[in-house]
């Protein structure tokens, strides 16, 4: 997919000049919280990312954190020479992340990373990079670091860097997982993917308006299917480790359509749009998503053939009945009671 989680269009990543801009067990203690969740194989996971935003806090605040099991904060990136400073807004919104039993993570890199990201991989910067990220976990009491490096990061530096990252942050009983996609499959070796405590795969942005001549839907089923069998089958990764990535947007293609939209604008725009995976915009552009029906069989997919589901991205959803993210937690519900 050029892997850009509506990135390349939505996603303002944060980086750091100078201030800021698995693990089986994690135990965080913060103004006197004692959070300590434990993360089982048997559970079923619901990984959602937040993009950050002016207010991280109101942005997290915004959220139901009864419907998911980890919220990954996205991205959050160091300045050039790998420096993190501890951020007092991420510090609250972990508080409040982990008293709701949810375990917080920071997503690094994503579609559109800091130019120098690649030169902090490398052999001579690599060590200090991870020593600053493990600091950075627990300077502001997160549970783990969410690796979201995509397209031509994924290098001869990329299995170095995650299994040493893992490795770092398993010492300090924290989480290390990653967000991957099929169609860079070749690039992610068997020893990266087997130091991840999971794997969030990125089943959509299959086309988008980065490919005008391609139109259609970005994250069809069928997408989801094929992605779940490639990487629990051809390459043998036990099923509760992967999460199905789905999406939370739409793109647009023609006349008048608009290049992105929110599933909660779609759903604003055109009453009924939540039944179906696409409408038709005045003068015949069209606009693809994930509807309600789509959600409920991709997370009966997730059930049966993977250990959760992960969303691209949490504000993105509609609410009260409409919500995506309600939809997910009714299968789930209903799947487990």
């Amino acid at each position: 997919m050029k892997i850009f989680k509506n990135k390349a269009l939505l996603t303002l990543t944060v980086f750091i000049l100078v201030t800021i801009v698995g693990c089986k067990k994690s135990t965080v203690k913060a103004e006197g919280i004692d959070s300590t969740q434990t993360a089982t194989a048997a559970k079923f996971r619901v990984v959602g990312y937040l993009r950050y935003e002016d207010n991280l806090l109101d942005e997290a605040n915004a959220i139901d954190m009864s419907k998911i099991t980890h919220l990954n904060v996205a991205f959050i990136n160091p300045d050039a020479d790998g420096n993190f400073a501890a951020d007092a807004n991420l510090q609250k919104v972990a508080q409040l992340a982990h008293s709701h039993k949810v375990q917080i993570l920071a997503a690094i890199a994503g579609g559109l990373p800091p130019t120098y990201f690649s030169k902090l991989m490398e052999p001579a910067m690599q060590a200090k990079f991870i020593a600053n990220l493990v600091k950075f976990t627990q300077d502001n009491y997160l549970d783990g670091i969410d690796v979201d490096i995509e397209q031509s990061l994924i290098n001869s530096n990329y299995e170095s860097f995650v299994t040493g990252l893992a490795a770092a942050l398993k010492a300090k009983g924290k989480l290390t997982t990653a967000a991957i996609a099929t169609v860079y499959a070749t690039s992610y070796t068997d020893k990266a993917l087997a130091s991840l405590d999971f794997i969030n795969v990125m089943s959509y942005d299959k086309t988008g308006p980065w490919k005008p001549e391609n139109p259609g839907q970005h994250s069809p089923y069928t997408m989801a299917v094929e992605d779940l069998a490639y990487w629990s089958g051809t390459r043998g990764i036990a099923k509760e480790k992967l999460s199905l990535g789905v999406p939370f947007y739409g793109y647009g293609f023609g006349t008048n359509a608009p290049a992105d939209l929110t599933f909660s604008a779609i759903v604003a725009a055109y009453p009924g749009a939540e039944n179906q995976d696409q409408v038709t915009v005045p003068g015949g552009g069209i606009v693809y998503y994930n509807g309600i029906p789509t959600i409920k069989s991709k997370t009966q997919l997730a059930l049966e053939k993977a250990g959760g589901i992960m969303i691209w991205q949490l504000r993105q959803d509609a609410k009260g009945p409409n919500s995506l993210l309600g939809t997910i937690n009714t299968v789930i519900q209903s799947h487990t009671n």
